[in-house]
């Protein structure tokens, strides 16, 4: 796939949200309300700054994230981030879908920060979306920052536009993985994974 290095774009905020505004009061008056209710009248302003937000990770820098924030040492045992929360928007129907996401990777000579692992999901997540995508681009960002021995991603979702419209399955979710390197390559380092993940935490 692709390189999933992120191309850092310098926007404008204020001139986006002037961008935005009109266009979504032109959408309710489409959708036959009236944006001059009470209830409405600020409604294009805070859908801008909602819509914004939910789509910051186009404008993150990847270099900011790790801020250089990679170590080197001597182990070579498996780290494992889980249940990592996320947010995201569907690109088809820009509606919600969310879950958790597991990561693992084998280090070679350096880790990264713990904390780096979440905000590089929250990266990718906060922008239109599918969750295959998500969850190779989580990995092999993984990949080419730390350069491991391996990766692997679980990501589990529930998608708003299988809930509220088309099937209407409220409980139905979708579960995709990435393997990268050893994940891929040997069973018994996807089967530690696995069994990590599926540890119970008992609390903690």
């Amino acid at each position: 796939m692709a390189s999933a290095k992120v191309a850092v774009r310098a926007i404008d905020s204020q001139s986006e949200g002037q961008a935005l505004a009109p266009l979504i009061r032109e959408i309710l008056e489409r959708l036959e309300e009236d944006p001059q209710r009470e209830g409405l009248i600020r409604t294009p302003e805070r859908a801008d700054q909602a819509l914004r937000f939910l789509t910051s990770g186009y404008r993150i820098d990847l270099r900011r994230i790790v801020n250089n924030a990679l170590y080197e040492v001597k182990y070579d045992a498996m780290v494992v981030v889980k249940d990592i929360e996320f947010f995201s928007l569907c690109e088809h129907h820009m509606l919600p879908f969310f879950g958790r996401i597991h990561v693992a990777y084998l280090p070679r000579k350096k880790v990264i920060g713990l904390s780096k692992i979440p905000r590089i999901v929250d990266m990718f997540a906060r922008r239109l979306q599918i969750q295959e995508r998500l969850t190779q681009e989580v990995a092999q960002t993984i990949q080419e920052v730390v350069d491991p021995v391996g990766v692997g991603v679980i990501c589990y979702a529930r998608h708003f536009c299988m809930m509220m419209r088309g099937v209407e399955k409220q409980h139905s979710g979708a579960m995709t993985s990435a393997m990268l390197g050893a994940f891929r390559d040997r069973k018994d380092t996807r089967d530690e994974f696995l069994s990590l993940v599926n540890h119970r935490d008992n609390g903690y």
